[in-house]
């Protein structure tokens, strides 16, 4: 329900940032107010308390945000404390980061290698990627794990490519296994 909730409405921002042509504004709002979420827990406290009438909720909105986003972004905050989903503020605003990032051709890709790559290696998959894929440009989060031995692990979504040694190993050795002498 929950990821119904969050997509539902991620995806009804979406389109009316699309439809009023601020897509990037909106963007830049939303990453701004999920920042504010997250440096104010305590907020988030306030706002999921069910002790703090829903009034007082929406003043606590409007107290916080008129003047650091649009109006649209606001009232769009206050929808979702009007209908008693502030639970779901983090998620949504997930969701609509993922929507904008999807209709920007933006992919994450999460590398991990045996040992550091230097920029011209990290530039070098960059473009393998970006030639590779559906997406334009990627946010890449690069981890080291020397247990891999050589080679690397990249994961885009769901998506898989396992190139390291150690998995090479484990396969020669399954293959090793089932040989029937």
């Amino acid at each position: 329900m929950a990821k119904l909730v969050s997509s539902t409405y991620g995806d009804a921002l979406f389109e009316l940032a699309v439809e009023e042509n601020c897509v990037d504004a909106f963007w830049q709002e939303i990453i701004g107010v999920k920042k504010t979420l997250r440096m104010n827990e305590d907020f988030m406290r306030l706002l999921n308390h069910p002790g703090i009438i829903k009034e007082e909720k929406l003043d606590l909105i409007s107290r916080i945000f008129s003047g650091q986003v649009s109006e649209e972004i606001v009232g769009f905050l206050r929808i979702i404390v009007t209908k008693n989903h502030e639970k779901e503020i983090p998620g949504i605003l997930d969701a609509f980061i993922h929507r904008v990032r999807e209709y920007k051709g933006i992919g994450t890709v999460h590398v991990t290698s045996a040992v550091p790559l230097d920029d011209s290696q990290k530039k070098e998959l960059t473009d393998k990627l970006i030639a590779t894929t559906r997406y334009t440009a990627f946010d890449v989060d690069y981890q080291v794990d020397p247990s891999l031995l050589g080679g690397m692990v990249i994961r885009i979504g769901e998506r898989i490519v396992d190139s390291s040694l150690k998995t090479q190993l484990q396969n020669v050795r399954r293959q090793l296994v089932s040989l029937q002498l």
